[in-house]
């Protein structure tokens, strides 16, 4: 491989075909963070209604930290990033141990598309302070033992430099060619999480030793809404935050969610359309214990279970990767059931030429739709026929995921499953 060229305000992104290499626009990796800002940004400026799924970009790209641009550090930060890729793309740890997996992250090189670097100025970390006194006080002391011992020669000391709080991170973006990395699981017999992904929608009220209990915001808890947006982003998890304005406060308050109280979440919850709900109270100790209840709502069934741990991180990815899981095990598409069959789609409400396009493109942007054939065109009516890697009882639970398709009836008939909806975007 070339070496890239790459300075403090611009990357050279290298595109790879059949081990060709050519160069294409630098990427940049904050999906995360902009898009969970992009959807608390739109619920307060009254966009809350038909939120449910929300479709996640970047499923199959990461961004590494880099201690320089060798061949070895870039193999290295390949693993890394396809180990973070596949945890992505399956939503679930379950696999990790999985022996072809295993030999795709050795060799992930192979389904490496493309890869642009970049920098960034990044906080120090305490660790990092204490390596460089450590260092520099044993450098002082190596001084002094070859200093000579005439106290008249010996010049006064320098004055000690103020620590830096920041330093320059050099990162390496991978992109990884979805098609070898969906052969790959389905070989291996590994379920597939299509990228439109239902959304969770997280209620908190925090308690602390006193008994004053307050709900969680991003501005008295920045800690706790980072450390959930973070595990979100790894795994490829749309969460909700609601915006807490004096519709949500006049509909649920701080009681109501720390007893779990479940009309009162759901009837809340309405105006923000979210596919799931993700209540809990937590309770900070005077011993430093964090201790809570959660309850996650989910296609009419509800789940509710105990938190306890001592780290706040731990206390928050647990039950974060239990819901996780379960929505993962839910929609993903598994390899034993993607036997070729056909659905055919009846749809109202297709009004013109516009409409019709960026219908078809939904349909075809669906995971499990092969191909998309017009059969037929009646006024404002559509009739579609479609090729799946699945059946469609799964294209029809993946299209509830979102309200641009409403489900008017369902029939069968002698030709197979065919389902009746009204496009309304």
């Amino acid at each position: 491989m070339e070496n890239l060229l790459a300075t403090d305000n611009f990357s050279l992104t290298v595109r790879r075909k059949p081990g060709i290499y050519s160069i294409i626009a630098p990427m940049k990796y904050t999906f995360g963070q902009r898009a969970v800002r992009l959807s608390i940004l739109l619920l307060a400026l009254g966009w809350i209604a038909g939120i449910s799924a929300l479709p996640v970009t970047g499923l199959y790209t990461e961004r590494v930290a880099v201690a320089n641009e060798s061949d070895s550090e870039r193999n290295r930060a390949f693993q890394e990033a396809l180990e973070a890729v596949i945890l992505k793309v399956t939503g679930t740890q379950n696999w990790s141990s999985n022996p072809a997996v295993n030999d795709a992250i050795r060799n992930a090189q192979r389904y490496v598309e493309a890869i642009s670097y970049s920098s960034e100025t990044v906080a120090i970390e305490p660790g990092e302070l204490e390596v460089a006194a450590t260092e520099e006080a044993e450098d002082s002391a190596a001084q002094e033992e070859v200093s000579t011992s005439d106290a008249d020669s010996t010049p006064p000391a320098a004055p000690v430099a103020p620590q830096p709080t920041t330093r320059e991170q050099r990162f390496i973006s991978v992109e990884f060619a979805p098609s070898l990395i969906n052969q790959l699981l389905t070989s291996a017999g590994i379920p597939v999480w299509d990228s439109n992904r239902p959304s969770v929608l997280v209620w908190m009220v925090m308690q602390n030793s006193a008994g004053e209990r307050e709900m969680l915001t991003g501005e008295s808890n920045p800690e706790i809404i980072a450390l959930m947006r973070e595990f979100a982003q790894r795994r490829g998890l749309p969460i909700i935050f609601p915006v807490l304005d004096f519709a949500d406060r006049r509909n649920l308050n701080e009681n109501q969610v720390w007893n779990l109280e479940q009309d009162a979440i759901r009837a809340a919850s309405e105006r923000y359309g979210a596919d799931s709900i993700l209540s809990a109270r937590l309770h900070f100790t005077a011993g430093g214990e964090l201790v809570g209840l959660w309850q996650f709502i989910f296609q009419d069934q509800v789940q509710v279970f105990d938190g306890f741990d001592t780290d706040l991180q731990n206390y928050l990815h647990g039950p974060l990767d239990r819901i996780t899981t379960e929505l993962a095990s839910y929609f993903a598409i598994s390899p034993e059931t993607m036997t070729a069959q056909q659905a055919s789609l009846r749809i109202d409400g297709v009004g013109d030429l516009r409409a019709y396009s960026a219908l078809v493109n939904y349909v075809q942007g669906l995971g499990l739709v092969e191909s998309v054939t017009t059969v037929a065109l009646d006024g404002s009516r559509l009739d579609l026929r479609l090729n799946l890697r699945g059946n469609p009882q799964q294209l029809s639970e993946l299209i509830a995921l979102d309200r641009d398709l409403l489900p008017v009836n369902s029939s069968t008939d002698e030709t197979g499953d065919f389902l009746h909806y009204r496009w309304t975007r």
